[in-house]
């Protein structure tokens, strides 16, 4: 009789992690602790609730997200078979009604007959060590279970901080200065055989430009704007890409015209030229009448937040739906917690996954759910944890949690200076000499390149997973579901 497995969170990774376990035959246990308690940045008790954007990043495969995302999606990823059916216009994006989003996923978990949900918070981590766990209650886990890891894991540090972008109504934007377009006026992106929904022909995006007048006297209030104080024993860390616009403008007045506020791309119809800089605006949801402000994550008071965005033309009389805020996450200093199968080097049957880890994004964290699973199942079979290959995607996340380099280790993206290129020398070679009058590749096909090259390496594990899924199923003569069979196939499976 196989054991019942725990996932304790339904977030992103702990979702991946456990419907990976059932659909592989394994009767797993999902811990959920809301709705019976609560966190300072959770609204629903749906699983897989997104609390910060909307926005899987990139689908193209001349960037690192997107590469990602091709390999969880070869490996039968939940989150993207829920993103196919909730994604929304975003540009070459992948973004999602976070609603629709949540929904799918909660329901092919709770529909699976191998999967029971509990709602109430877990706190007996340090009692069940000699049992099968997932840890992946980051990046809000409750202070019981954070003390609990820190004890097992003799952590001292545990937390960093995120912030999250206002959301508004679309109503209450001024179309007279604010305009739909996408940069460089890239088409909206499909995923795959899944379209998202037509968007308008001007764009996806909605766009307010300012003038330099405009953005100097909306950087200065900003900058004089009253924030929420930190508490005087906390050391406050941010993730890079999660950067409170505040704090980014602290570095310099130019700093956000070169980044969330770059024009790059972007051309006023009104004007025909590119203006000084520009705030844009996401879809929230599918029938596009909620916008997020793209790059603004903000621990400015509520008050302020009124006062100084509504200084940016178009947004003076928006409506706010939600208004940006800082919360307190926790992550593990992973190079030197756990083993390159992310099991604490302390407690080995306990594996950690998800933003816990110290990997910072939606996809990186469900990708983490999915490894956790495949290294459990290993474990439970009597076997080494196939570890990706270091030349894909899913093996460079895992070579920056190993990474022992540093002695203050950092949650970081998936990106491409995480990528080994010994790993694709072969490929580089090739596409060297394709460009022979050139001193260097240039830089979308030399990516693209890699990209190929991950998932051709990706293919290569998916088989290794295969033989040895053969091989355990000859020894227990009761086969698995085959690994090639997709989430969404799955998941259909159970909602038809």
């Amino acid at each position: 009789m196989l054991k019942t497995i725990r996932v304790i969170g339904g977030g992103l990774a702990g979702s991946e992690a456990a419907y990976r376990l059932a659909t592989r035959g394994f009767p797993v246990e999902l811990w959920e602790m809301r709705p019976v308690r609560g966190t300072e940045a959770h609204k629903t008790e749906g699983l897989a609730e997104l609390v910060c954007s909307n926005s899987f990043k990139s689908l193209s495969l001349t960037t690192a997200p997107g590469i990602l995302k091709a390999e969880m999606d070869r490996l039968g990823s939940l989150a993207l078979a829920a993103a196919r059916r909730a994604a929304v216009p975003a540009g070459e994006a992948l973004s999602v009604d976070r609603d629709l989003f949540s929904d799918f996923v909660t329901r092919a978990l709770e529909s699976h007959p191998q999967i029971t949900i509990r709602r109430e918070e877990f706190t007996e981590l340090d009692r069940l060590t000699d049992s099968p766990i997932i840890v992946a209650t980051g990046p809000l886990t409750s202070p019981a279970l954070a003390q609990a890891l820190t004890d097992i894991s003799g952590e001292k540090e545990f937390y960093f901080y995120d912030a999250i972008s206002p959301i508004m109504a679309r109503s209450g934007i001024d179309f007279t200065k604010a305009f739909l377009a996408n940069r460089h006026g890239k088409l909206s992106r499909q995923f795959e055989s899944e379209p998202t929904q037509s968007s308008s022909e001007e764009g996806d995006y909605i766009n307010c430009p300012l003038s330099k007048e405009e953005y100097e006297t909306f950087v200065d209030a900003l900058l004089a704007a009253e924030r929420v104080a930190s508490k005087d024993f906390e050391r406050v860390k941010h993730f890079e890409g999660c950067m409170p616009i505040e704090e980014m403008a602290d570095r310099g007045r130019d700093t956000l015209r070169f980044g969330p506020m770059r024009p790059i791309g972007i051309e006023d119809p009104r004007t025909g030229r590119r203006p000084w800089a520009v705030v844009q605006l996401r879809p929230e949801n599918r029938e596009a009448t909620m916008y997020n402000l793209v790059g603004f994550q903000t621990k400015m008071k509520y008050g302020e937040q009124k006062r100084v965005f509504s200084l940016i033309p178009g947004l003076e009389n928006a409506e706010f739906l939600r208004m940006g805020s800082m919360h307190r996450n926790s992550f593990v200093d992973a190079p030197r917690v756990l083993s390159p199968s992310l099991s604490l080097k302390r407690a080995p049957r306990i594996y950690l996954a998800g933003q816990i880890t110290g990997v910072e994004g939606y996809m990186e964290s469900a990708a983490t759910g999915i490894l956790a699973a495949i290294f459990l199942e290993a474990e439970l079979e009597g076997r080494a944890a196939p570890l990706p290959p270091r030349g894909t995607a899913l093996g460079a996340l895992l070579a920056h949690l190993g990474n022992t380099a540093s002695p203050d280790f950092q949650p970081m993206g998936i990106n491409f200076g995480l990528f080994d290129e010994s790993c694709f020398q072969t490929t580089l070679e090739k596409i060297t000499a394709a460009f022979p009058k050139r001193r260097k590749i240039p830089k979308a096909e030399k990516r693209e390149a890699i990209g190929n090259a991950a998932l051709e390496n990706l293919r290569a594990y998916q088989d290794k997973l295969h033989s040895l899924d053969e091989a355990s199923a000859r020894m227990r003569n009761s086969p698995h579901p085959s690994a090639k069979e997709t989430a969404y196939d799955q998941s259909n499976r159970y909602h038809q």
